[in-house]
């Protein structure tokens, strides 16, 4: 088991690597780990083109992952992601062949552009690490990690993530456009190769199995745990929210809290560090009233009222 200064090391080998290939976007690279570390699924929601698909392959090959994507489209099918039945025409028995969930990190590409029954088949794999076809139940490999993307601007012929599938996720991210300064790098960049194909190994599977236990480990006082709860609590009587954050929502700030003090090598949880999370992980998980939104108030204005209103905990 890796102590927090170890694990810390292979936390910053991951960052200096990724962000080889995703130029000035550290707060995007750090919600990326802190959803790997602590076993729970990312969804990033941005513009095409930022690098949502290149910072997913570039984590996988340098946590030597296996790699599938999906492109989800409307006449996606479940069969297409989980796998299907396949007759064999020599002994003429039915073979399972495997889909594409069956891989240590999943890319669902464009999520919102299938269908609500296609997006439900991911139900089951991203909560239970484990998929049922024609009754027959079969577990996912481990690590088992979910990117989904999803374009927040051009909704036509989109459907919206159902409530249920967005509480799925751990915590929603975004790349955002890069500064000038970035983007004539990445301009050289990839002026002769792309730089996704020196990204380098920096930890094998089992090293990732290590890491994720040991987020388990790192301490939670009483007195930070309560303050997690109250925040999350509040949003559950907030005016402007129809509804609030479920208890899957104070366990996911629970273990990305865990996971973020990992990060920078230490074994205890602060409460800098569940307010440095509370956004990614609680602001997907709340629905507005009709008259909050009417008014332009943002998720991310209530969860900042949130914050400013709770004593912290010293």
């Amino acid at each position: 088991m890796p102590t927090a200064r170890e694990a810390g090391s292979i936390v910053e080998a991951l960052q200096a690597t990724l962000g080889t290939v995703i130029r000035g976007k550290p707060e995007a690279i750090d919600l990326l780990i802190v959803g790997l570390l602590s076993g729970g699924h990312v969804l990033i929601e941005d513009v095409p083109g930022v690098g949502k698909t290149t910072l997913a392959k570039a984590l996988a090959r340098a946590m030597d992952m296996q790699f599938s994507r999906v492109q989800f489209t409307p006449d996606l099918l479940p069969a297409d992601i989980l796998g299907t039945n396949v007759l064999d025409p020599k002994n003429g028995t039915f073979t399972f062949q495997p889909g594409p969930v069956f891989a240590h990190l999943l890319l669902a590409d464009e999520i919102n552009r299938a269908s609500p029954r296609t997006q439900s088949a991911l139900l089951e794999a991203m909560n239970e690490r484990q998929v049922t076809t024609d009754g027959v139940t079969r577990p996912l490999p481990s690590p088992f990690f979910v990117v989904a993307t999803q374009n927040p601007v051009d909704y036509q012929g989109t459907y919206p993530l159902p409530e249920a599938q967005l509480d799925r996720f751990l915590l929603r991210a975004r790349v955002g456009y890069p500064d000038e300064d970035d983007e004539l790098g990445i301009l050289f960049d990839r002026q002769h190769s792309d730089p996704i194909d020196t990204v380098r190994q920096v930890a094998d599977i089992e090293a990732l199995l290590t890491v994720q236990a040991r987020v388990r480990q790192v301490k939670v006082e009483p007195d930070v745990a309560r303050y997690l709860l109250r925040l999350v609590r509040a949003t559950r009587s907030h005016p402007d929210l129809e509804v609030g954050v479920s208890p899957r929502g104070a366990l996911a700030l629970f273990r990305a809290s865990q996971a973020r003090a990992l990060m920078v090598g230490r074994d205890w949880v602060g409460p800098a560090d569940v307010q440095a999370l509370a956004g990614p992980v609680l602001e997907h998980r709340m629905l507005l009233t009709s008259q909050a939104r009417y008014s332009g108030r943002s998720r991310g204005d209530i969860v900042g009222a949130i914050l400013s209103e709770q004593d912290v905990p010293t």
